[in-house]
């Protein structure tokens, strides 16, 4: 869900790009991204580093002058965690080289952005489509959710990248019922288990304030149906899952005047199942008392064994927000 469109950021949030950019590219373009670090998560306690489960090793805070960098909702990166992928939700991808010095960030390098590309090649900027939301690559297929048309899209990431033309997958007619603007934020693909290979996505807020929100098993030929419990008026942003096939999902908390607020969830793969009720132990929650945003992308990888999990924020290309990319590492 689009902050900029409520409270506070309504008035001063999403901002129309200028006549000169208003034509979409049809092919990949450079973009140079500024980086300044983020050297401490809670700036009144600058010497902590433990949050919750979770072990704070680095940020930045992401600019660039181009206008189509921003938005940012769905997040990858590389088993090695040097390749970066992300997607914008108005239809672009962002792939970069990911600049480390003694395992924290430090930039993005080799950046370039270019249009989602539909089945018949056309961007999908210029179609109902526009508005992708999350982001997971798994054996050479990139899987992208899509809001508003509550579609999950299949790329042949290995052969062909951003050149890619979506595949849309077959989903159940419940997904087709979702809230316009408030469907498929996360997806993933199970690792391992019983489930290992299978698409999975939940949407951000299927019913009411604290209803469950429904989540889907896009398992060839018997798709399956689960929902997932939401606390205290959080939305689901993100999925993504361990090694071992836990989930974890990451949500966003807003309120007109009060801010954001941020946590990531961790629920047990065995729970994983059509008609399961799923729900978990919470790793970390964080405020504007800490180096947040609006927090919607969410990837896993490994270092050397240890587990990282990294964020980016959506900053609804509004000068009121930023775009951070965030990294921590899992250790209880």
């Amino acid at each position: 869900m689009r902050l900029s469109r409520r409270g506070l950021l309504a008035g001063l949030g999403s901002l129309a790009l200028p006549p000169a950019a208003q034509a979409i590219e049809q092919n990949r373009f450079s973009v140079e991204i500024g980086a300044r670090r983020i050297a401490a998560f809670e700036p009144r306690s600058p010497e902590k580093r433990r949050f919750g489960a979770l072990q704070f090793r680095g940020g930045l805070v992401l600019s660039c002058s181009h206008p189509r960098f921003g938005g940012f909702s769905g997040l990858w990166r590389s088993v090695d965690g040097r390749e970066l992928v992300s997607v914008s939700d108005r239809g672009y991808w962002l792939t970069a080289k990911v600049a480390s010095d003694a395992g924290r960030l430090v930039g993005l390098g080799s950046a370039e952005m270019a249009p989602i590309l539909g089945a018949s090649g056309r961007p999908l900027a210029r179609t109902r489509s526009f508005d992708t939301e999350s982001l997971a690559i798994a054996d050479g297929v990139a899987y992208v959710g899509v809001e508003r048309t509550h579609e999950v899209l299949r790329f042949d990431w290995a052969g062909e990248g951003v050149e890619a033309r979506a595949r849309s997958l077959p989903v159940p007619p419940e997904v087709k019922r979702l809230p316009s603007n408030r469907s498929l934020e996360a997806v993933g693909v199970v690792p391992a288990g019983p489930l290992a290979g299978t698409v999975v996505a939940i949407a951000e807020r299927s019913g009411r304030e604290n209803e469950p929100t429904l989540g889907v098993i896009l398992s060839p030929g018997r798709p399956g149906l689960f929902k997932v419990v939401r606390h205290d008026g959080y939305d689901i942003t993100d999925l993504a899952f361990l090694p071992s096939g836990d989930m974890l999902v990451l949500e966003r908390w807003y309120r007109p005047w009060r801010g954001v607020g941020m946590r990531i969830r961790r629920i047990a793969g065995r729970d994983l199942k059509p008609g399961a009720l799923l729900d978990g132990p919470y790793l970390i929650e964080a405020d504007l008392g800490f180096e947040i945003d609006n927090m919607e992308g969410l990837s896993v990888h490994l270092d050397q064994g240890r587990t990282i999990l990294t964020l980016i924020s959506d900053d609804n290309f509004s000068i009121l927000q930023r775009t951070l990319l965030l990294e921590f590492e899992l250790v209880a």
